[in-house]
């Protein structure tokens, strides 16, 4: 066997190893590599002996990686990462927010050099780190609040965005220039978040450091569904600016929160064992010019 195909086979070994890890099981990584189940199963088998030991628990449902596979894990990512960053072209997948990718994923993919394609990897803020420890995006943009509990991940503070109270147009306290959080607290609020956790946003930050502990009469992750249970009458919205100035508010009014002290910082956050390919830094450099 020549060279270039000894290396050609090696890597799709590689390239199965990884996605069997990744996506925890054989028929999985083949739909997401677009291969044949048996040729993943093949190239894995190779693989292991090639190397002489057994990279998975096969008896498992699904499969577990053994020791020794997790020790190449690392290894093997690295490669992949390593040889896509040999050409200043590729694909990046970045995951964001609704309202972040609305007004900042049509200015990035306007900004980027040739050769490189972004794929949008939307969903809520709180699904974003388990997706980027997988590696099912290669980076992320999110609220730094909740905090990640992931030791994997490193963050750069993008922006910093104030709560806002959001009114029924027809509210008495629509037209004022401002409101306090104790005014708002004793109001039914509608605040970002979810309707069952112990996960700490924004909104409950900010009332928790003035003493106040409100409780909300609806919470969701959806601002569009925030601004229509405003609009209905059902209460008075709190949440970050970025998020309402994004979607329409017919019906509504925003109204600045003077003694809110904390604000919403939105983070750039990545993997701490990655290597950033050209591709990569290219995206992460536009990422920063356009939130700059």
């Amino acid at each position: 066997m020549d060279l270039g195909s000894a290396y050609g086979f090696r890597m799709d070994w590689i390239v199965s190893f990884v996605a069997v890890a990744r996506y925890g099981g054989f028929s999985a990584a083949a739909k997401a590599v677009y291969r044949g189940q048996s040729r993943i199963s093949e190239h894995v088998a190779e693989l292991e002996r090639a190397l002489a030991v057994q990279l998975f628990d096969r008896t498992a449902h699904p499969p577990r990686l053994t020791p020794e596979g997790r020790a190449l894990l690392p290894q093997a990512e690295e490669i992949l990462s390593r040889v896509q960053g040999l050409s200043a072209g590729g694909t990046v997948r970045l995951g964001t927010y609704p309202s972040a990718a609305a007004w900042m994923f049509p200015q990035v993919v306007r900004r980027l050099p040739a050769g490189i394609r972004l794929l949008l990897v939307e969903g809520p803020s709180v699904d974003l780190e388990a997706e980027l420890v997988r590696g099912d995006i290669d980076l992320a943009i999110r609220p730094v609040h909740p905090l990640v509990t992931s030791e994997d991940l490193v963050h750069e503070v993008l922006w910093r965005e104030p709560l806002v109270a959001v009114f029924p147009a027809d509210h008495p306290l629509a037209a004022r220039e401002s409101v306090g959080l104790g005014q708002l607290a004793e109001l039914p609020l509608i605040s970002i978040g979810e309707s069952d956790g112990p996960r700490q946003f924004e909104s409950h930050l900010a009332f928790a450091s003035k003493g106040l502990s409100p409780e909300s009469a609806f919470r969701t992750n959806q601002p569009q569904t925030l601004l229509s249970l405003v609009r209905h009458g059902l209460g008075v919205g709190v949440t970050n600016e970025l998020a309402v100035t994004t979607a329409d508010l017919t019906g509504v009014r925003l109204v600045a929160i003077h003694d809110a002290d904390v604000d919403r910082q939105v983070g750039l956050f990545t993997r701490r064992d990655r290597s950033a390919s050209p591709a990569l830094a290219a995206v992460m450099d536009v990422v920063r010019q356009v939130s700059g």
